[in-house]
């Protein structure tokens, strides 16, 4: 149902929520583009770990009750296919222009609040 392209890259599948029961899906197009952008950039596929949540998937992952990912405009994405150190990364993605930017050991979050935020949970 949810096969089918949002640009050049990214499939909606790929924002689905990962909980069992809710395949919902929920994406901001301001989120994808600037994703497009930052696969362009890179040159390598961006792995979407955790995409929208529905709020049951939310509390399960132990997610902030404001959690971007719930509004779909947030996406955690793997680092360890990406060569470049994760503080490069948020360099590329603060000149793509994502508002949220948080790094954790092995992923970061990308997100298009419509405000700045920045963390290291590292």
């Amino acid at each position: 149902m949810n096969n089918f392209q949002l640009s050049k890259n990214f499939n909606l599948q790929e924002f689905e929520c990962t909980h069992p029961d809710h395949r919902h899906v929920l994406v901001d197009e301001n989120l994808v583009k600037k994703l497009q952008e930052l696969r362009n950039e890179l040159g390598v596929a961006l792995i979407i770990n955790s995409p929208y949540r529905c709020p049951e998937r939310n509390e399960q992952v132990g997610g902030s009750p404001n959690s971007q990912h719930m509004e779909g405009k947030a996406a955690d994405i793997s680092i360890k296919n990406i060569n470049l150190p994760i503080e490069r990364i948020k360099e590329i993605a603060e000149e793509i222009g994502f508002d949220g930017i948080g790094l954790y050991n092995t992923f970061i979050h990308l997100d298009v609040r419509g405000y700045k935020a920045r963390w290291d949970n590292r």
